[in-house]
């Protein structure tokens, strides 16, 4: 007879442990979906304890470290949302890993928010409400703790939800709300509350457009050259500059306001400058790179790396020296408040205010930024460097031109409208181009070994399939839109709510 009672006991004792593995598997994917969380609140909690640390012997200590707690929460959100912009379309083209693109985000978001963030602020977010409607300093700082917790929430569900929404409108509709539960409809400045309106379609618009024509150009002149190599040289260098020139005068213009006030006609020398300068180095290191290359697209794409790097580290840049002030601008009008037991119109944010909107923005893109970076660089359209290198150029140039002309702008609704204006006239240009037909004829003639001839005759694709070979995803493009109309009134709702609560609370 065989013993078989040692064999079944191994094979119960294999699948004990296999159940026990699985379990240990499960329990440690549990516990990784709240290690951010948990960094997350052990965040708040040292913005707590580092303005306590500041504000010991101020009055009202107490509101100021529950602000600094809330204030740590937006920047967290502001973080974790906003920053995708910058660093997305990078990640997206394979021109930055996403380490990559988070440390670059990360340093240049603190640098720009600690060199050049620090310039006098309205307490109130840009003028939304008077002041003088909400005189009483308690009622004041319930007001400031509304918009932040509304305008934090807010951006943090729209995060969950995969939408990247301007935290600049969330901070103004949180003002907004609790300025009206405040202090009734005359408090907001309602001129004022239409421009911001109006600039949910100019954002988007412009820099769709902007963003379509710089593809369209690169496209024509580079991409459908039969010498592609030879195009490269004479076009890159030109765009290049005008790259340099356009985040010269964007840096200028918007991220030194603290550092130099300058001139407008200081502002335009110093672009034109760059962008000379930028194309006389530039035209022969394009020449050295490009010798040897295959005459292909893929091999243009490589061209547009370093720059596209180096316009993502600039756009982080300025984006820290400009919106780490919605984070820390009700935190630094409820500081200003407590500690004078008066409300002002314009207070100066302290350093420690700065650091903590600094280190939370840098600390949310780490821990939950990653999502709104795959969002905006890849599952709206599909990005390569040169698609890429128009969404950045788009928001630089267009946030200038948005500034001379005075109209008020969105960067988060600029750089993803560029993203869709990128990915909708790729759509239109791949269906419509004759450009692209002959092109394409000529290729395919070449590979055949004949001379080119007649174009190729345009052929219409059933409907289920021109659906399927839609270039920007309709769903996306749905839930975004949706979440930019609704920011402003929904953070309004929040916050005039909040308000409300706690005033009856306390």
């Amino acid at each position: 007879m065989t013993d078989t009672s040692g064999s079944q006991k191994k094979a119960t004792l294999d699948k004990d442990l296999d159940k026990i593995v699985r379990f240990e598997e499960a329990a440690g994917h549990v516990s990784r979906g709240f290690a951010r969380p948990g960094f997350g609140i052990l965040f708040i909690a040292a913005a707590a304890l580092f303005a306590a640390f500041y504000v010991s012997d101020a009055q009202n200590s107490a509101f100021i470290v529950i602000a600094a707690m809330l204030g740590g929460y937006m920047a967290l959100n502001i973080g974790a949302n906003d920053v995708a912009n910058n660093v997305g379309p990078a990640v997206g083209s394979k021109a930055l890993s996403m380490v990559g693109a988070l440390a670059i985000a990360a340093i240049f978001e603190s640098a720009g928010a600690l060199i050049a963030g620090g310039d006098v602020v309205s307490t109130i977010s840009k003028g939304i409400i008077d002041p003088a409607t909400v005189a009483e300093a308690d009622v004041f700082i319930w007001a400031m703790m509304a918009a932040l917790i509304s305008s934090a929430l807010w951006v943090n569900l729209a995060t969950v939800l995969g939408a990247p929404v301007s935290t600049t409108h969330s901070v103004v509709g949180g003002v907004m709300g609790a300025g009206i539960a405040a202090a009734g409809m005359s408090a907001v400045n309602w001129p004022v509350m239409g421009a911001i309106a109006a600039s949910w379609i100019i954002s988007p618009i412009l820099g769709g457009v902007i963003g379509a024509a710089f593809l369209a150009f690169i496209k024509i002149n580079i991409i459908y050259q039969d010498d592609k190599i030879a195009a490269a040289r004479r076009w890159v260098p030109v765009l290049l500059a005008v790259m340099a020139t356009a985040f010269s005068a964007y840096l200028a213009m918007k991220g030194l306001k603290k550092v130099v006030h300058l001139h407008g006609s200081v502002i335009l020398l110093i672009g034109i400058g760059a962008g000379i300068l930028t194309y006389l180095v530039s035209r022969p290191m394009i020449r050295r790179q490009s010798e040897g290359m295959e005459n292909r697209n893929q091999s243009v794409r490589k061209l547009f790396n370093i720059p596209l790097i180096c316009s993502a580290a600039l756009l982080s840049f300025a984006h820290g020296a400009n919106d780490v002030a919605n984070a820390v601008g009700p935190l630094a009008a409820v500081v200003h408040t407590a500690a004078a037991g008066e409300v002002t119109a314009k207070v100066t944010i302290p350093f420690w205010v700065m650091l903590i909107g600094a280190a939370g923005i840098s600390f949310g893109l780490l821990l939950f930024g990653p999502k709104l970076i795959r969002m905006v660089g890849e599952q709206i359209t599909k990005l390569n460097p040169m698609r890429a290198y128009c969404v950045a150029l788009s928001a630089a140039v267009t946030v200038i031109i948005a500034s001379w002309l005075g109209l008020p702008v969105s960067s988060t609704h600029i750089a993803v409208g560029a993203v869709f204006g990128v990915g909708f006239f790729r759509e239109w240009y791949t269906s419509r181009s004759q450009r692209r037909r002959d092109y394409m004829s000529r290729k395919y003639d070449k590979r055949r070994g004949k001379e080119a001839r007649e174009p190729a005759p345009a052929r219409s694709a059933p409907p289920e399939e021109a659906r399927r070979r839609m270039l920007v995803r309709r769903a996306h493009f749905t839930t975004i839109v949706a979440a930019w109309i609704i920011t402003v009134p929904a953070a309004a709702i929040l916050s005039a709510v909040t308000f409300v609560l706690l005033d009856a609370t306390f």
